[in-house]
Parts: structure tokens; C-alpha cells; sequence
């Protein structure tokens, strides 16, 4: 794949303070034409699925949340975005009320998952509402995945320019789930691996592969429904 992409060549530095840390890498530069091809493939996909699939879907997800579990319909965290400028990222909720929703990751056979939580995850219905992030501007549809902010400084503190993800919107998918890193982080193996396909996307990134990417989302879903818990 890197064969067939022309990699920028980094026009400036940037610097990003991480706890105490200070870390520096280089700005990427999309141009004007491909920041306006991507906003408008994030609007037009979005916008169609609201139209479309959300008006009757969302209704009925909520009815199933609502009778399984008391709580929100949606449950906000607050997560790092572009730039490293925190906002909320919106999910469908998925767990009983616990106090460690924000500081402990969800593992398999987690007793917090409720039973149409479990469901959702599975088939990560659960991010849909992360399409009205992506209308905000908050997100697109493809980008880095944004962890939550706590873990977000734990990674950043094992991996050097991990934060380099930052330097683009996060994304509701991105290359390392499309090519299977999905749920759990277990290992310093898996986050690695991820920060790497997602400093991959930063410097190679063109409007073609986000389609494939897109594409290699909807695969993984078909082939990696284990994974997600």
C-alpha cells in the first residue's frame, strides 16, 4: 500500500507538552482542495445516513437501551481531538452506571456491559451517534480513534509521538481497525501497532484511501466480530 501513496514531506515543526514531556514532529499540511474533499465526503455520507438509516435506527436502539438498563441514551466522554483540544465523543451507552467508565477499558465477558450493550459493541452500532461528532466537526468519518483522555496520557507516555495522531481529526474508523486492532488494548504490542498504521494514515492520507479504508472497515466487522467486546 505505501508503494502506491506519495508520502509529504513535513514543511514545519510542531510541539505538543505531554505531562511533563515536551515532544516535537513535524505539521502535516493538507491543502485546501483535499481539507474540502474530506469535509465533504465526511458531510455527504453522514447527512445520508441521518436521512436514511439514523431517523428509524436510532429510535429503535434507544427503546432497547431504555428497557435493559436504567441511564442516559448516550454516554459522552471526553476524549483528545485534533490539535489535542478535548471534546465529547458521543456512544450509544452501553454499560450500567459504574464510576471507571472513563479509566478502565471494557474487557470480554465485562459484568458493567449490559445486554443490548453487548449486542452493540459486537456490531459497533454503538458508534453511530459518533456521526453527529463528525457534522459537528469535532470528527470524521475516518481519522485516528480518539481514546479517552486518561488513557490517552498513559499511551503517550510508553510510545514516543504518540500524540502525533493529533494532527488530524480522530476518526469514528481508521487503518488500524480496518486492518483488525479493535476493542481492547491488552499489550504494548497492540497500542504500538496502532499508533503506527495511524502515523501511517497522517503522512499518507488521500481521499482514496479513506474509501478503502471504509471498505476494510465494513470487512473487519464481517471477519473480526470476536475482537469487539
Amino acid at each position: 500500500m505505501a508503494s502506491t501513496i506519495t508520502e509529504r514531506k513535513p514543511k514545519s515543526k510542531r510541539i505538543h507538552r505531554v505531562g511533563r514531556k515536551v515532544r516535537s514532529f513535524p505539521v502535516v499540511f493538507f491543502d485546501e482542495s483535499q481539507q474540502v474533499i474530506k469535509r465533504t465526503l465526511d458531510l455527504l455520507i453522514s447527512f445520508t445516513l441521518v436521512v436514511f438509516v439514523f431517523f428509524w435506527l436510532f429510535p429503535i436502539i434507544g427503546v432497547l437501551i431504555k428497557l435493559t438498563s436504567k441511564g442516559p441514551l448516550i454516554f459522552k466522554q471526553l476524549r483528545h481531538g485534533k490539535d489535542n483540544v478535548p471534546f465529547y465523543c458521543y456512544k450509544f451507552r452501553t454499560m450500567y452506571i459504574n464510576d471507571q467508565a472513563d479509566t478502565v477499558q471494557a474487557t470480554k465477558n465485562d459484568p458493567r456491559i449490559t445486554p443490548i450493550g453487548k449486542f452493540l459493541r459486537k456490531t459497533s452500532l454503538d458508534e453511530l451517534p459518533q456521526f453527529f461528532n463528525v457534522i459537528k466537526g469535532d470528527m470524521s468519518i475516518v481519522g485516528p480513534r480518539p481514546h479517552a483522555v486518561p488513557m490517552n496520557y498513559k499511551f503517550s507516555a510508553e510510545i514516543d509521538n504518540f500524540m502525533f495522531r493529533h494532527t488530524v481529526k480522530p476518526g469514528i474508523t481508521g487503518l488500524a481497525q480496518a486492518k483488525g486492532f479493535r476493542g481492547e488494548t491488552r499489550d504494548f504490542y497492540d497500542i504500538y501497532s496502532r499508533c503506527k498504521l495511524d502515523i501511517f494514515y497522517v503522512n499518507n492520507w488521500s481521499p482514496l484511501l479513506d474509501l478503502k479504508i471504509i471498505f476494510w472497515t465494513f470487512l473487519s466487522l464481517l471477519l473480526h466480530k470476536d475482537q469487539a467486546y
